[in-house]
């Protein structure tokens, strides 16, 4: 680096365009940026028909997709363009805190544990019940901290009800 500042080298965010991960990833790695395309490994089972029996196939996969994260100076800031996978490059705000989260991901992701991509919950989030026999009930988290469901509302008398949902049954609503 010719002379750059450590201030003048950012942390981004860079939305791909869809399936354009590996190929961005690629591009960094060629032009020596600094980049982190997280990968995870995914089974698929299907039905072979020509020997007629099911098999599993292994896929790598981005675990945030459309999304890689790279660190440029400045002036190569341009660079990331280049080949058109990109949408839009989002400046991190707290370095600091992204690096203990990709920290934190890259070491569930070398556990080889199983992941999940899902949106934090948090406090008054409206979600909706998307299986079982409460499917279509909305309400609102209780205590993400201390997950214990979702409360219902009833908004006229200002009480609501609570009841135990796993959260793989929920999805967040927007508003």
């Amino acid at each position: 680096m010719t002379g750059a500042h450590n201030s003048d080298i950012r942390w981004y965010v860079c939305h791909t365009k869809p399936r354009c991960e590996k190929r961005f990833a690629d591009l960094m790695a060629s032009n020596e940026l600094q980049y982190y395309l997280p990968l995870y490994q995914s089974a698929r089972k299907y039905f072979n028909r020509r020997l007629k029996r099911i098999e599993t196939k292994n896929f790598t996969k981005p675990l945030f997709p459309s999304y890689v994260f790279c660190r440029l100076p400045l002036e190569r800031k341009a660079d990331a363009y280049h080949r058109d996978y990109v949408v839009r490059l989002i400046a991190v705000e707290d370095e600091v805190r992204f690096l203990k989260q990709i920290h934190a991901i890259r070491q569930m992701i070398e556990a080889g544990v199983e992941l999940e991509v899902c949106q934090p919950l948090r406090k008054g989030l409206r979600v909706r019940v998307t299986r079982g026999p409460l499917m279509g009930v909305e309400g609102v988290v209780d205590d993400p901290d201390s997950p214990r469901g979702i409360v219902v509302a009833v908004d006229i008398l200002r009480q609501g009800v609570l009841t135990e949902i796993d959260r793989e049954n929920l999805e967040i609503i927007e508003d």
